[in-house]
C-alpha cells in the first residue's frame, strides 16, 4: 500500500514536549494514523529500529532552491529549464540531509512545487513565495551601477522583481499570490549579494511595506521580510510584518516587538559561515565577499539576544550554489548559543507553526503528514545527530533514503 509503513521499537520524540515515547508508529495513506506499543499491520513494510529515535522531518524555513550559483545576478540570464534541473537536484540532495519540506525565500515558483508534489523529481515539499519585491537598487535589484536597462520577463528564472510605488507594490504581490504563493517576500534591507545597495539601508516606503502587507492579509497569506539592521527590522515589525529573515543586527527593541506582534525570527548563520569560507569558489563576486563580515560576527550574538527574550526562531539556512551541502551545518552553529532541543524545534514545531501548517508536519501526532527521520543518538543530548547520516528519511509513509 502506498505510503504505509509500520516503525516498530523506536523511541518516538515530541520536539513540542522534548519527551520520548517508547512504542510503534504506524502510516497509511502517506499520514500517520496510529503510535503506542505492539502495534500490527498486515501487508505494509516493518521496520523494526530497535530503539533508534524516530522524530518528525525536518523544516528548513529559508532556502533558494533555483540558486545554482552564489551570483545571483547571473540566474535571470540562464534557461529557465536549466535552472529547473539544476534545482531539482538540488532539492533531492536536501530531502538526503532529513528536510521534508522546505520555505523558498524567492526564486522557486508553482512549476517546481507542482512537479515535487505530483512526484515528477523527489525532494521535500516546497513552499514558495515567487519572486521578492525589491525597489530600485535594493537587494532585489541585481544591474550593477552601469546597467540601466530591466528585463521583468517573469518566466525567466530569478530570485527578485523590481517594483516602486504603492500601486506597483499592491499589482506585484497580487500577481504573485495570483500564480499561488503562500507568502511574499520582501527586501526591506540591504544585503550581501546586491551590487549596489548598503548593508545598514532601510528599503521601501512605509506606506509601500504597509500596502504589501495588506494584500498579503487580504489573501490570508503573510510577509517575510530581508532585514539586518535593528532600525530595518523594527520598521518591518511596526507595519505589520510576521517574518523576519536573518535579523543579524536586531536592538533589544527588536526582541521587544518580535514578542509584542507574535512575530517570527529566521537567522541563516550557516550562510555567512559558507560565504566566507568559499563563496569567492562558488560565484561571490569579490564586492559581496567583501560585506559578508558586516553580519557574520552579530549572528550568534543576535540569536543569543533573541532566544534570551522569547522570540519565536525557525530554522534557516540561506545557502546558495554548491554550499547548499552545509545545510545541517546550522544545527551545530546554533547549539553554540541554544539547548539542542530548542535548535530541534526550531526545524520542526515551531517551523509548521510559521508555515501555518501546525498539526500537519513538524510532529508525530496523529493525522500529520508521516514525513520522519530515524536517527541513531540522542538528538536532546546533541544537537549534532543531526549533522551525520541518519537511518532513514521517511516522506508521506515511504522511505526514500537509508
Amino acid at each position: 500500500m502506498t505510503g504505509s509503513l509500520l516503525l516498530r521499537n523506536a523511541r518516538l520524540l515530541d520536539p513540542l514536549t522534548g519527551e520520548y515515547t517508547e512504542g510503534d508508529l504506524r502510516c497509511a495513506d502517506g499520514r500517520i494514523v496510529e503510535t503506542g506499543p505492539g502495534l500490527t499491520a498486515a501487508d505494509v513494510r516493518t521496520e523494526d529500529l530497535r530503539g533508534a529515535v524516530v522524530l518528525p522531518g525536518l523544516i528548513d524555513a529559508h532556502v533558494h532552491v533555483t540558486a545554482s550559483t552564489a551570483d545571483l545576478g547571473s540566474l535571470s540570464s540562464a534557461s529557465p529549464s536549466y535552472v529547473a534541473a539544476q534545482a531539482a537536484r538540488t532539492m533531492s540532495g536536501m530531502l538526503d540531509r532529513g528536510f521534508t519540506t522546505v520555505r523558498d525565500a524567492s526564486g522557486a515558483d508553482f512549476g517546481l512545487a507542482d512537479a515535487q508534489a505530483e512526484g515528477l523529481f523527489r525532494g521535500p515539499r516546497l513552499l514558495f513565495c515567487g519572486k521578492a519585491l525589491s525597489q530600485t537598487g535594493g537587494h532585489g535589484d541585481s544591474r550593477t551601477r552601469g546597467t540601466h536597462v530591466r528585463d521583468d520577463h517573469q518566466c525567466c528564472a530569478g530570485l527578485g522583481r523590481v517594483a516602486d510605488g504603492v500601486d506597483a507594490v499592491r499589482a506585484a504581490a497580487r500577481d504573485e499570490l495570483r500564480k499561488g504563493a503562500h507568502h511574499i517576500k520582501v527586501m526591506a534591507s540591504g544585503g550581501v549579494a546586491s551590487p549596489t545597495d548598503r548593508i545598514d539601508s532601510t528599503q521601501y516606503s512605509a506606506e509601500e511595506l504597509r500596502a504589501i502587507v495588506e494584500e498579503a492579509e487580504a489573501a490570508n497569506r503573510y510577509v517575510a521580510a530581508h532585514a539586518y539592521t535593528a532600525r530595518a527590522v523594527n520598521r518591518a515589525l511596526e507595519l505589520g510584518i510576521r517574518s523576519i529573515e536573518h535579523g543579524n543586527l536586531l536592538d533589544d527593541r527588536s526582541v521587544e516587538l518580535f514578542v509584542e506582534r507574535d512575530a517570527y525570527l529566521v537567522p541563516t548563520l550557516v550562510t555567512y559561515w559558507a560565504l566566507k569560507e568559499e563563496g569567492r569558489e562558488h560565484g561571490l563576486p569579490e564586492s559581496s565577499w567583501r560585506k559578508v563580515d558586516d553580519v557574520l560576527g552579530a549572528g550568534l550574538a543576535a540569536l543569543e539576544r533573541a532566544a534570551r527574550g522569547g522570540v519565536k526562531l525557525v530554522y534557516g539556512t540561506d545557502l546558495l550554489g554548491g554550499m547548499h551541502r552545509h545545510q545541517n551545518h546550522e544545527f551545530r552553529l546554533r547549539a553554540e548559543v541554544q539547548s539542542p532541543l530548542e535548535v530541534l524545534r526550531s526545524a520542526t514545531s515551531t517551523a509548521a507553526d510559521l508555515l501555518n501548517l501546525t498539526g500537519e508536519i513538524g510532529t508525530l501526532a496523529v493525522g500529520a503528514h508521516a514525513d520522519l527521520l530515524v536517527v541513531d543518538g540522542d538528538p536532546l543530548a546533541d544537537a549534532g545527530v543531526l549533522t551525520g547520516r541518519f537511518r532513514h528519511v521517511v516522506q508521506g509513509g515511504e522511505v526514500v533514503s537509508g
